[in-house]
């Protein structure tokens, strides 16, 4: 079924980043996936349609018509995926939402932000390189920093048991702060989330 028309007003891309292929899952860099794996099941929405080099999955957020995506560029190219789905829905900047690991927040802490710079994130830089914009709404999740060893080897391990319960912990979250952005109140959602 196809449920698009030719009005993004109305739409929204949802983006979760990570890393696709069993080696990767569960891993502190793919929360952006767990995220909009959360997401397609508190609203019933299938995310294994190919498509835009990516898994995504088309539904509904109360009245408004939404896209999940899991680019499966690997993350340093989400740009790639994120900009071709944009053209092809003809989608506004401000229609797009990401959701990302952040190694500057610990474990449990949610950012919420209209705009802002990558913060080393590669994924976002990719897409604020492709899209020649920084200004996307996001939602990071943080991972905390390793304590010792490199930071790549850090991002692409299992978080603890205690790491993942605190991540996990703000799904439900995540999902009233995205009903919140979708209703038009980021601010709404800054203030009680952030």
């Amino acid at each position: 079924m196809r449920f698009w028309n030719n009005r993004p007003q109305n739409r929204f891309l949802i983006v979760g980043l990570g890393n696709p292929g069993k080696k990767y899952k569960y891993t502190r860099h793919n929360v952006g996936f767990d995220a909009v794996d959360h997401l397609a099941k508190e609203y019933g929405i299938k995310v294994s349609r190919s498509r835009f080099s990516s898994l995504i999955g088309e539904g509904f957020i109360g009245v408004a018509k939404i896209i999940l995506m899991k680019p499966m560029t690997y993350m340093n190219l989400s740009g790639q995926a994120v900009a071709a789905a944009l053209r092809y829905y003809s989608l506004p900047i401000e229609r797009i939402l990401v959701i990302c690991d952040d190694v500057n927040l610990t474990p449990g802490v949610i950012r919420i932000r209209a705009q802002g710079s990558s913060g080393g994130q590669k994924g976002l830089l990719n897409i604020e390189d492709m899209l020649e914009t920084n200004q996307y709404m996001r939602i990071r999740f943080g991972i905390g920093q390793p304590t010792s060893g490199p930071l790549p080897d850090y991002v692409l391990s299992m978080p603890t048991v205690g790491e993942r319960s605190l991540i996990q912990g703000r799904f439900d979250d995540l999902t009233d702060a995205v009903r919140l952005i979708i209703q038009g109140d980021l601010q709404g959602a800054q203030s009680r989330f952030n």
